[in-house]
């Protein structure tokens, strides 16, 4: 498998997005995947906001079932222009707890991904009718709110371990199921895995997010699996149920 690398215009003047790509050697159109990344951890650490995130784990899965996948890094994440403004507290701190600046963070991100849905509508070698979002983290609660908050876009949206907030911020439990419950007026089914025991997100509390998003009129599945935050990179934990989850996509 190889990865392609190229720049996408974020509609931002002079901030373009890294989008690190891969596709299946047959000739295309093919149905396709937008990865989202997580965020750095804490945020304090700004040597992290440069690195390209592309999990070959991730690419070789879904290229060797036939699908498309791009990783865009988000405005000041990896190679892309701009500055990474996802939250961060103005004293250089790292993530800030404050609930408007978060949110606030979460809404920039979702201009990135319309950047990257423009770029798909315009490409002949992308199954329109086949577009599904997924992430990891912070790309995993992206993936599902998009999904909502631009309806009859994708056919599916998965999430790895998603939150917004980790539980280092008591605000937490209120920033991450309000995100989350943007996504419900998908109309799609959705697949959440999370990690029995990740250090960011109480699996209590990701049952909760879960559990507000589908009263909310959302549509999945919520799977726990024995992992931590680091679950994505154990496809032995959830190949089957993504096996079954994307095999039911492409019968619809």
């Amino acid at each position: 498998m190889k990865f392609e690398r190229f720049f996408i215009s974020s509609g931002e003047a002079d901030a373009q997005l890294e989008i690190v790509a891969a596709k299946p050697q047959r000739e295309g159109p093919y149905p396709t995947i937008i990865f989202n990344h997580g965020s750095t951890g804490r945020g304090h650490n700004k040597s992290l906001f440069s690195r390209t995130m592309c999990p070959a784990v991730i690419a070789n899965y879904f290229v060797e079932r036939g699908w498309a996948i791009l990783f865009p890094q988000r405005r000041g994440r990896g190679k892309s222009g701009g500055n990474y403004g996802e939250g961060l507290a103005l004293d250089g701190s790292g993530y800030s707890c404050n609930v408007d600046i978060a949110i606030a963070g979460f809404e920039r991100a979702v201009e990135d991904v319309d950047a990257v849905v423009r770029h798909l509508r315009g490409r002949p070698d992308v199954d329109q009718s086949r577009l599904a979002i997924a992430g990891v983290s912070r790309g995993g609660i992206l993936a599902i709110a998009y999904a909502g908050m631009r309806p009859n876009t994708f056919k599916g949206a998965i999430n790895f371990n998603g939150g917004w907030l980790g539980r280092g911020c008591a605000s937490h439990e209120i920033v991450n199921p309000s995100i989350f419950e943007r996504g419900a007026s998908a109309g799609i089914p959705t697949l959440w895995l999370h990690g029995s025991y990740d250090q960011y997100y109480r699996i209590e509390h990701c049952r909760e997010n879960f559990e507000r998003f589908l009263l909310a009129g959302g549509q999945g599945t919520f799977i726990a699996a024995s992992a931590g935050h680091a679950l994505m990179f154990k496809p032995a934990l959830w190949t089957n149920r993504v096996d079954q989850y994307i095999a039911a996509l492409s019968k619809e």
